[in-house]
């Protein structure tokens, strides 16, 4: 089976749980089954509902340590509980963040397999997106005995007045204390160890570990790509590094022209990581307005600079967030990823999204719990992603429209958003949404000149409505819609007397 990779503006994701995935093959095949093991049927299934990318979280080596970490972790220990009723200790593999280098994990295969991998995704069209965490290493990467001038030190006062923070280890010089990989936010991850960006060194080494990981995939997923900026590195640690990123992008590309980065970033830097290099940041500040239920905030985020929001990564969930399942209920989750997912940017879906899954599951866990299917959550999500996929949305020209109100003090009008699709010799999409607990009104003009002098058929693709209308109406006036609290449409814009897109 194979897939025309024609270049496309606006491509889509999909997330897998390596060591989960694996652990469910484990059940059926009764070995420990390694990546040539993943079905050719979900492959295929994958490339059919028209992915772009896939991305297997978790594929580096980690070691004994980070694992003896996780299970002594008494927070860890009950969160691990409560998604896990049946928890044994075997289920906890460690985190997948705290490695012990850039080789493929032993369970795993090894280097060739993930190349495996790599060809089978390629021969479908799709590509192969890894991790990279470039902030610390696992407490037993051999670093920290050969070259412990990587990692940020501690003193005995620090270590006295911040033991969430800093740790003393047995190195053969002595015992050393150095400080717990962290975010500047909360208490440090005591099963990793923060690299030093202020030390040259340790930027060459990490900008060599990136080429051997270019060597095997076609992208990179870089965790919390914001902690060591220079201004951040400071302001967390007294230490100014020389920036990283601008010069490691640049270093990939020259030898592997196209290779993807896309950042796990917050606090308002997704704009300064864009300018040096990223191709695509995440948007928790959209997923954050679509939590909070309220529409002119997401409207108004509709409002960025298109080349920002050409290079936003759009979500409702990852393994970092809630099930969207559970964060949303069913009545906002379907509004929500119309616009999430029918926006400009690289759309970004996690395995378990489309069935309903509503367990969080750790990054230390290596078993997730069984699940019921959500039947008609997995429809939506069938019927959504035949519409992501269409040609206009991937490669089109997106544009936020302004409603109006449907009579003088119908303060309703702000409860809406709106947006349409259009490409040379594709049928134009229009998305509205109320976005609102309560029934609303408008008027969305919209602005095809070709529709005037026309019947024109709008077809809901989300729904059998199919309203005919005169075009002229719909350029000057608008289409009126009066739609219930969160109600959504997607209609396909079509001439009715010439059955041709518009």
């Amino acid at each position: 089976m194979s897939r025309t990779t024609d270049p496309v503006q606006f491509p889509s994701l999909y997330q897998i749980n390596t060591r989960a995935t694996l652990t469910d093959l484990f059940a059926s095949l009764g070995r420990q089954p390694t990546l040539d093991d993943f079905p050719d049927d979900e492959l295929n299934r994958l490339a059919k509902r028209g992915f772009d990318w896939v991305w297997f979280l978790g594929v580096w080596q980690t070691g004994p340590t980070g694992r003896k970490i996780s299970l002594e972790h008494s927070e860890w220990q009950a969160e691990f509980r409560e998604v896990l009723p049946d928890f044994q200790p075997k289920d906890v593999s460690g985190s997948c963040f705290a490695t012990t280098g850039y080789t493929v994990n032993t369970d795993f295969g090894g280097a060739s397999v993930v190349q495996r991998l790599r060809d089978r995704l390629h021969t479908r069209g799709m590509r192969l997106l890894l991790d990279f965490v470039p902030n610390h290493t696992a407490l037993d990467h051999p670093w920290v005995r050969t070259h412990p001038e990587f990692y940020v030190r501690g003193s005995e006062e620090q270590l006295s007045k911040e033991p969430q923070n800093y740790i003393r280890l047995e190195m053969p010089s002595g015992p050393t204390i150095f400080a717990y990989g962290r975010d500047p936010y909360f208490a440090g991850w005591p099963d990793t160890l923060q690299l030093n960006y202020a030390e040259p060194a340790l930027q060459q080494a990490m900008l060599q570990e990136l080429r051997n990981v270019a060597e095997l995939c076609d992208g990179v997923r870089c965790d919390m790509a914001m902690l060591i900026l220079p201004d951040v590195f400071e302001r967390t640690w007294g230490l100014r590094p020389e920036p990283f990123w601008p010069n490691a992008i640049e270093s990939i590309r020259a030898i592997k022209p196209g290779f993807l980065f896309m950042a796990e970033v917050y606090w308002d830097l997704e704009w300064t990581l864009q300018q040096q290099g990223f191709d695509y940041t995440y948007d928790k500040r959209l997923y954050d307005r679509l939590r909070e239920g309220h529409a002119r905030p997401v409207r108004d985020h509709f409002r960025a600079d298109s080349e920002f929001q050409r290079k936003s990564a759009r979500f409702l969930e990852n393994h970092d967030e809630p099930r969207a399942a559970a964060a949303f209920p069913r009545e906002i989750h379907q509004p929500a990823a119309v616009l999430t997912f029918l926006c400009q940017g690289l759309r970004f879906f996690h395995d378990g999204q489309f069935e309903g899954r509503r367990k969080k599951l750790s990054v230390h866990l290596g078993r997730r719990p069984e699940e019921p299917v959500d039947t008609s959550l997995r429809d939506f999500y069938d019927r959504l992603l035949n519409c992501v996929h269409l040609p206009v949305v991937r490669n089109g020209q997106w544009r936020l429209l302004d409603c109006t109100q449907a009579w003088d003090g119908n303060w309703t009008v702000d409860c809406f958003i709106s947006f349409l699709w259009q490409a040379p010799g594709e049928a134009s999409l229009l998305v509205v949404a109320n976005y609102a607990p309560n029934q609303s009104q408008c008027y969305v003009p919209i602005p095809l000149e070709k529709l005037r002098g026309h019947k024109i058929h709008l077809q809901d693709l989300m729904s059998p409505v199919a309203p005919d209308r005169d075009g002229n109406e719909l350029v000057f006036r608008g289409l009126y819609l009066d739609m219930p609290a969160w109600g959504y449409h997607v209609f396909q814009v079509t001439l009715l007397d010439h059955a041709s897109p518009v």
